[in-house]
């Protein structure tokens, strides 16, 4: 499996600082996110510290918000771990992209894939199918940092929120995401993809299963590889 040449120390030292820096808005986001997690756990019933530790080992909001909301409703931790599993199954086909450019043996190229977040997997991209480990790295370090001290800060000091919706934390989420989705729609190509994967999800969320909206849209963006790139608008 070939992987992207080694870059030298300086190289390194650029990239981690450019993914840093491109990281730090996307981390100012996850705090506000992380925040409205910590206040939902917390109102669910969760301790403070079984919510600290869930966002430092998942680490992945669409997973802890599904499956807060499956344990607060009631459902098993099966159910909860299950639907976790489908809002994070989007990581496969994110980490069989970025295998390649992760060197060293297979333990160590997943140790370093725990570094993917969306964010950070998009702006990695070189556009030419290979990644950019380092910039992946310094671009996840402070979401990292600032996703788990939101969820510190709303786990510990919910109560001083009566309503997070007030705030407009529960619209942080989804619009996280939609700006990650316009930043990608470059032709006719991804903005069909975009918006019929979008209007598929939407369909199906009232009805379908915790992640099986997301995994029905991962279809469509299958389908939109088959096709032969155009040239950007």
């Amino acid at each position: 499996m070939p992987t992207s040449p080694s870059p030298d120390a300086d190289d390194r030292g650029t990239s981690l600082r450019a993914g840093f820096r491109a990281g730090v808005p996307y981390a100012v986001v996850g705090f506000l996110l992380s925040t409205s997690f910590g206040i939902v756990a917390g109102d669910a019933g969760f301790p403070a510290e079984a919510t600290i530790v869930m966002s430092a080992i998942v680490f992945a909001g669409s997973a802890q918000f599904a499956a807060v909301t499956i344990l607060a409703s009631g459902g098993t931790a099966a159910a909860a771990i299950a639907a976790g599993a489908l809002m994070n199954s989007r990581f496969l086909p994110m980490g069989i992209a970025i295998g390649p450019s992760m060197p060293g043996r297979a333990a160590w190229r997943a140790a370093q894939g725990q570094a993917v977040v969306d964010a950070s997997w998009a702006m990695a991209s070189r556009g030419d199918g290979t990644f950019d480990r380092w910039f992946l790295f310094g671009s996840t370090a402070p979401q990292y940092v600032m996703w788990l001290a939101g969820t510190i800060f709303g786990a510990v000091g919910g109560g001083l929120f009566e309503d997070p919706a007030k705030l407009g934390l529960d619209a942080i989420y989804p619009t996280f995401f939609l700006a990650l989705l316009i930043a990608e729609v470059r032709n006719r190509t991804t903005f069909v993809v975009a918006l019929s994967g979008g209007l598929i999800a939407l369909a199906l969320v009232e009805v379908a299963p915790a992640g099986i909206p997301v995994l029905a849209a991962s279809l469509v963006a299958a389908w939109g590889l088959r096709r032969r790139p155009e040239a950007p608008a």
